[in-house]
């Protein structure tokens, strides 16, 4: 990775930007009305058109960064890798759901319809159950994380993301009964046809393109082009795509959102809780373990935040556009950034 990596200005400000989608997104559904909602009918299958021509140039800049052929190194540092794997994917998906059943279920319960309890515990299980990828480089470089171990352990998760997300998913939602409904508006069972299109198209896709890119551009035109160059043309696309895609959503969910400003409110406050209590889990085991803070701190990263594009995305795909499982999903876009500089700023000072 490319030792001057810093957090930009867009991502730094991610927050503000989402904040004022909510804006813009609220004020074109008044202003459209019911004629935007062509865009939430325009699907192929399960898959809408829109959404996911603007979540696939989310994801592609992201997995170019990734390069398999670290891979070669993954024994250096076993011990990290394994306290990574562990904690993305045998604790976080489980202790996500619990803190959103616990909160919308039980302490929210004056507030929140059944309904909605359901949909944002919906929501709240696919960031769980998605794990930060390219975002932790950022979060690595900002803690002095050794790079080389970043990148192995980004490669790492990515592969157990494309066999173990719709599993843990799927049992997640069967766990805690969450329903699901036809164009008909009739039950049907958990469509896990849907989650694996979702899967091929928002993961394997990109990550097979990405690297083909990655390995092309790189000896072709060299390492320094591929990323002082090509990376920083890229980022201005995923990082409109993102706020598209937000305009969007809140477009459709305005109407909830006037009636019940509460809602953001009460859908981030378990999922910061949670951000923070997997960090700390993630950072006294690395501790334990004694492993070196350029170790410990990128460990501890990558299971704190989550690959929210990819949560975005599927929430759309089987909840629609208007659901309460696309707005959870959606804050945890909006408070990714600043709970997650709050803890470069808490591992930084714990430096050892």
């Amino acid at each position: 990775m490319s030792e001057d990596l810093k957090i930009g200005f867009f991502e730094k400000y991610l927050t503000v930007w989402v904040l004022l989608c909510i804006a813009v997104g609220i004020g074109a559904g008044y202003i459209f009305g019911d004629s935007i909602t062509v865009l939430s009918d325009w699907n192929i299958g399960s898959v809408n058109i829109p959404v996911s021509i603007l979540v696939w140039l989310m994801i592609y800049p992201m997995m170019v960064q990734i390069d398999f052929s670290s891979l070669k190194y993954v024994s250096r540092n076993w011990k990290g890798l394994g306290l990574t794997v562990v904690v993305n994917w045998v604790i976080k998906p489980f202790t996500m759901a619990l803190f959103a059943y616990v909160f919308f279920y039980q302490l929210y319960n004056a507030w929140l319809t059944p309904e909605e309890a359901e949909q944002y515990l919906a929501g709240a299980i696919l960031l769980g159950a998605a794990p930060c990828t390219a975002m932790v480089f950022v979060w690595s470089y900002l803690t002095k994380g050794d790079a080389n171990y970043t990148l192995v352990q980004v490669s790492v998760n990515d592969l157990i993301l494309l066999v173990a997300f719709v599993p843990i998913v799927g049992l997640l939602f069967s766990w805690f009964d969450i329903s699901f409904l036809n164009g008909s508006g009739e039950v049907i069972g958990i469509p896990y046809v849907t989650l694996m299109t979702s899967v091929v198209v928002f993961v394997v896709i990109p990550l097979v393109a990405g690297y083909i890119t990655n390995r092309v551009l790189i000896k072709t035109k060299g390492q320094d082009w591929f990323e002082n160059t090509f990376l920083k043309r890229l980022k201005p696309i995923s990082i409109l795509a993102l706020l598209l895609t937000l305009v969007l959503i809140f477009a459709f969910q305005g109407e909830k959102i006037i009636n019940n400003p509460l809602a953001i409110l009460l859908i981030a406050i378990p999922l910061t809780l949670q951000t923070y209590f997997i960090f700390f889990v993630s950072w006294f085991a690395g501790r334990f373990l004694k492993l070196k803070h350029n170790i410990c701190a990128p460990s501890a990263m990558i299971g704190a935040s989550n690959f929210f594009e990819l949560a975005v995305a599927v929430a759309i795909s089987i909840f629609g556009l208007n659901s309460g499982a696309s707005l959870a999903t959606v804050v945890g876009v909006l408070i990714e950034v600043p709970v997650m500089l709050s803890l470069v700023a808490l591992a930084n000072r714990w430096k050892y």
